[in-house]
């Protein structure tokens, strides 16, 4: 069988690479052929992440590569369309795939959705709030990574829908064996683009490393949080990601609770469980299903909260121990690729 991958970004893009790329070998070992085609190269992430300007001319090549691309989508048994084929454009593409008869499968793990129907921009709200409502309704299957995003498909009509969690190889993460060393790290993992929930918490970070035993790691954003030398800023790479939340304490997740973040999939949560660590995340959206309170972490709504919650955390270490080894037994019985890799089987091979 061949598959034809038309992810979103290069496999440094986070949502590319836990949603299509990490799947791969998995599939090749199953004599399933895949080829891949980003929308998005590798310098668009780099100029992304470094907050440069991409030109016109390069947007102009994106589309017109995507264009081309399309013209051999006859050479393949399937397609997967990661989020959709041209952003910020009408869904006139993937209604001619549905009109010649070319079944594709659509993944979702963000509410990109909201980026149309919930625009700034009255004329992009005008003449798009529907767009992805039409990339579902014309798929052969709808892959969501939550709720929210499922019932988002089922209201537009999607005739497949179907859960796949965002996940990670249990086998790269290894259970954290040291729980009682000091200082006590409190980490975070991201990227620039969500680093601003961290930012709207630093008041509460503020209180915490008075505190002598405490220091913040935050990995994959270097803006100061202008909180002194307690803060360590770690470049992210996917080779030491595993190593840089293993030396965490405890994991925390921050968010707004607003529709964009209800599309939410918890990925920070389940890479810290992954790591036998105890997590500290706002109740919203798929947060509440990953995070079983006082079992394996704790879910917050206020500031105060966050500082009773991490200090206490901080305080104990073996409610730290009790807690992350709850976290990755439920890491090891849900969220991991080995498990739901079957799934995107089923579906590619069409046994749903």
């Amino acid at each position: 069988m061949k598959v034809l991958y038309l992810t979103k970004y290069s496999q440094n893009g986070a949502s590319s690479r836990l949603r299509s790329y990490q799947y791969f070998p998995l599939l090749a070992a199953n004599g399933i052929l895949v080829t891949v085609s980003p929308f998005f190269d590798e310098d668009y992430l780099l100029n992304l992440y470094s907050g440069n300007r991409i030109g016109k001319r390069k947007f102009l090549k994106f589309y017109l590569t995507r264009f081309i691309t399309l013209f051999s989508i006859h050479k393949y048994d399937k397609i997967v369309i990661e989020k959709e084929l041209f952003p910020y454009f009408f869904s006139w593409f993937e209604k001619i795939l549905r009109l010649l008869k070319v079944k594709y499968s659509v993944d979702y793990d963000d509410a990109i959705f909201h980026n149309y129907d919930l625009s700034s921009n009255k004329l992009i709200s005008f003449l798009l709030k529907n767009k992805i409502n039409n990339v579902m309704k014309y798929s052969d299957c709808v892959i969501v990574g939550n709720n929210y995003l499922a019932e988002r498909a089922q209201y537009s009509g999607a005739k497949k829908i179907i859960l796949l969690p965002t996940v990670i190889d249990i086998d790269r993460y290894k259970v954290k064996n040291e729980y009682s060393s000091a200082p006590i790290v409190i980490g975070w993992i991201g990227s620039p683009t969500t680093f601003k929930y961290v930012q709207k918490s630093a008041s509460v970070f503020s209180k915490l490393l008075q505190k002598e035993n405490i220091e913040l790691h935050i990995v994959g954003a270097t803006e100061d949080l202008g909180l002194g030398d307690k803060v360590k800023y770690l470049k992210w790479s996917e080779e030491s990601e595993v190593a840089l939340i293993s030396n965490f304490d405890i994991g925390i997740m921050p968010l707004e609770n607003s529709p964009w973040e209800l599309g939410k999939c918890s990925y920070k949560l389940i890479q810290y469980m992954g790591c036998g660590i105890p997590v500290v995340a706002s109740a919203v959206g798929m947060n509440n299903q990953v995070v079983d309170e006082g079992i394996n972490g704790f879910l917050v709504q206020t500031d105060e909260q966050w500082l009773d919650r991490l200090t206490l955390l901080a305080n104990e270490s073996s409610l730290r121990e009790k807690l992350g080894k709850m976290g990755r037994k439920k890491i090891e019985s849900q969220f991991n690729l080995q498990k739901n890799a079957t799934i995107l089987l089923t579906i590619l091979l069409d046994e749903y």
